[in-house]
């Protein structure tokens, strides 16, 4: 079975996460938007009582070292709402930026808020990626109807993840959870995402993927 994971949105905290999908071995997607990450660390909205900040653009090639990078669009806006000029650079120029940031192909696509329609899966299909991320949920998620509807099997912290895991190894399937580090609220959540990464590092029947090899 592959597993694949995939986190948004740029933030702080995947500094920590990052250390501990190196710790365990653990491939992930980042998806980034270009337009969010001011020279350095920015404070950028709260989470109930959390401060979330933005990882600044000085640190950002070391944060993620390693880790296949995604588009999530310049400035994360829904993109459904947006005129067809600015849908095609808030889709093409992040693409662009990430390219000449971190100097390798960027394949994936993450819709910001899983906004999509069929003006919206055409621009991001016409600027170059290889597939794009929803938020759907789906079993089993590989292969998917339509690489630019490519569902998820569910969030980290699912209290199903366990037996959605199984059903996928049964299958000898995909495996794909997703989040975003800023949920990750106190020492106990921590702990319990490094308990599922380390069992999934240790089960030889799980093969860590980046999403990009499979399309």
């Amino acid at each position: 079975m592959k597993v694949i994971q995939s986190w948004d949105d740029g933030v702080v905290d995947d500094i920590r996460l990052a250390d501990l999908m190196r710790l365990h071995q653990a491939n992930a997607t980042f998806n980034l938007n270009p337009g969010l990450h001011p020279a350095e660390r920015s404070f950028s909205w709260r989470y109930g009582d959390k401060e979330v900040w933005r990882v600044g653009r000085d640190e950002l090639v070391e944060v993620y070292a390693g880790f296949e990078i995604a588009n999530h669009s310049l400035s994360h806006p829904n993109l459904p709402d947006l005129l067809p000029a600015e849908l095609e650079r808030e889709v093409r120029d992040s693409r662009r930026i990430l390219q000449e940031w971190f100097q390798q192909p960027v394949r994936g696509f993450c819709y910001p808020f899983g906004g999509v329609n069929p003006a919206v899966k055409d621009a991001v299909r016409a600027a170059g990626h290889g597939y794009a991320r929803t938020v759907t949920e789906r079993e089993p998620v590989f292969p998917p109807a339509d690489p630019f509807e490519f569902g998820v099997s569910c969030r980290f912290a699912d209290p199903l993840f366990w037996t959605r895991y199984e059903r996928a190894k049964a299958l000898n399937g995909v495996f794909f959870f997703w989040g975003h580090s800023y949920e990750l609220l106190d020492e106990s959540m921590w702990a319990d995402l490094e308990h599922k990464i380390a069992r999934i590092s240790a089960d030889p029947a799980a093969e860590w993927t980046r999403i990009e090899t499979l399309f």
